[in-house]
């Protein structure tokens, strides 16, 4: 696998690719593969390696910004707290939630038990979280949606699927009836960033197979499949 063939922005201080679905940006404690073993060919002529500014998780593919220089990564760094970025994701849910659009106001806290590790849950006293939801289609019981998330709180969009639409992100291995071995269906669709001075980052990422493999065409807007 080759990330330097999954470029979808680049310049002097900023990279996006595509990252695959199964690819952790941190290293995992196991010591398996992540976006660290990648970084040296995502240089592009450059000495530095670059550094990501945010996280996706594990099994979610689609667009991650990384900042080719220190400066750069403090500023997309303090773009990303302030909310100052356009973030679109797509998702199949594993059911069809009633009506086309809306938003999902549900604060988040993080809970763990000794039996079933740590998750994240709706709770009145955790940290805002925002986001906008809309219905694309709908094939064999299953729906995909686009998410805008206002916030970035850790597995936001998996925990308001379930809790904010009352269906779990299909595959989710913790919040939903996936297995161990199966994969979240998330994408990060598209990513806006914007520059004082230079034009903003723009990037979207091609609409996934594993979706298209599921009975569902890339919706009106997004790219196409890749390949």
């Amino acid at each position: 696998m080759l990330l330097s063939d999954r470029v979808l922005f680049l310049d002097g201080e900023a990279l996006v690719i595509d990252k695959p679905e199964g690819l952790p940006v941190d290293p995992p404690r196991d010591g398996s593969l992540s976006l660290e073993n990648h970084l040296d060919s995502l240089r592009f002529g450059f000495r530095r390696w670059p550094l990501p500014v945010h996280r996706l998780d594990r099994d979610t593919s689609g667009c991650l910004l990384l900042a080719r220089n220190p400066k750069a990564h403090g500023r997309f760094t303090r773009a990303f707290e302030a909310r100052a970025v356009e973030k679109r994701y797509l998702a199949i849910l594993d059911g069809v939630p009633t009506g086309d659009s809306g938003t999902i106001d549900l604060p988040l806290a993080k809970t763990s038990s000794a039996e079933t590790g740590w998750r994240m849950i709706g709770d009145p006293k955790g940290k805002p979280s925002v986001s906008h939801w809309e219905k694309l289609a709908v094939a064999d019981g299953r729906a995909l949606l686009r998410f805008r998330p206002e916030t970035g709180r850790t597995h936001q969009l998996r925990v308001h699927a379930l809790e904010g639409l009352g269906f779990a992100i299909l595959g989710d291995p913790v919040y939903g009836r996936g297995r161990k071995s199966d994969r979240t269906l998330l994408h990060a669709e598209r990513l806006v960033v914007d520059r004082d001075v230079k034009p903003p980052i723009v990037a979207e990422a091609p609409f996934p197979d594993r979706f298209a493999a599921l009975g569902f065409a890339a919706p009106e807007g997004a790219a196409p499949t890749r390949g």
